[in-house]
């Protein structure tokens, strides 16, 4: 238990480190950065022989759509959000991965709408006196696009995986963030001033803690404790990243919130949270490579 602990530590400091530091560079050159340092430290397991042609090329555009395009628009969500707000409005990821999930099989899981309606309900609580400001519904739009990204990647990659159990986990991430890469690559072509970027040496660490610690040796970790513990602890650590976050971002990165507010959101976000992982998609959404992180 002791390593998802210490991995839901360190994904909820990257909330605070990435609207205290990266503010000011281009969400798509952050994205490109972060996941070119994460495909060099998944390279030397990838084994593209073993994948085959057709297996790379799905998992290339899942990459592609789960990171890529994920990344960009979540961290150019900081722009116009606090880290705290950030943290909150990834609750609905799992809602989603549900309700895609649900979709797809023609079933309906009843305990999603009141997870959904809590969780719904928790988030407008803290930030309804804010919504009327445009950069609140700009940076909320923002993060459902992200957070669909995301879904979307987590039931294509299960999908795709669940006929190739021959295959250990750890070898096909370098092509996910390979094509994560592809399409931020592409997009930072145009939208990052070349010319006169300048990266300071806090930044490039922030940007190495992010590529290497939160992303790569983070997985591990998560993959190597979730192997290794209980399916209850699993369930609580797989959000602990969401109070955790909000802690430190008010904590730690001085940020604003009123308190009382945030914590009765909260309270409402974990019972959705709850209420949804005791619903009947639990190895869907516990599954360790489709642990949320950012």
């Amino acid at each position: 238990m002791i390593y998802l602990i210490i991995v839901s530590v360190l994904w909820a400091f990257s909330f605070g480190l990435i609207k205290g530091q990266l503010i000011g560079l281009d969400s798509n050159l952050v994205s490109v950065i972060r996941l070119g340092i994460s495909l060099v430290v998944f390279l030397p397991f990838l084994r593209i022989k073993q994948l085959g042609v057709g297996l790379a090329i799905k998992l290339l555009i899942i990459g592609m759509i789960q990171y890529g395009l994920m990344y960009s628009l979540y961290i150019y969500a900081y722009q116009f959000l606090q880290a705290y707000q950030v943290v909150l409005f990834t609750i609905f990821t799992p809602l989603y991965v549900t309700l895609i999930n649900d979709i797809l099989q023609k079933q309906w899981n009843s305990r999603f709408m009141l997870a959904a309606l809590l969780a719904v309900g928790g988030t407008g609580f803290v930030v309804f006196q804010d919504w009327q400001q445009v950069s609140l519904r700009t940076g909320f739009l923002l993060m459902q696009l992200s957070n669909l990204c995301f879904a979307f990647g987590q039931i294509a990659y299960k999908r795709v995986m669940s006929y190739r159990t021959d295959i250990k986990e750890h070898r096909v991430f370098a092509v996910l963030f390979m094509g994560g890469v592809i399409i931020t690559a592409w997009a930072s072509f145009f939208t990052v001033e070349w010319y006169t970027l300048e990266v300071s040496s806090t930044q490039l660490y922030t940007l190495l803690y992010l590529g290497v610690i939160a992303s790569g040796v983070g997985f591990f970790l998560w993959n190597y404790g979730a192997r290794r513990t209980n399916a209850g602890a699993l369930a609580v650590l797989n959000n602990a990243k969401i109070p955790l976050g909000v802690l430190f971002a008010l904590v730690i990165f001085n940020e604003d919130a009123q308190i009382f507010k945030l914590i009765i959101g909260i309270v409402s976000i974990l019972l959705a949270l709850y209420l949804t992982e005791r619903g009947t998609h639990i190895p869907l959404i516990k599954s360790s490579i489709l642990k949320e992180e950012r």
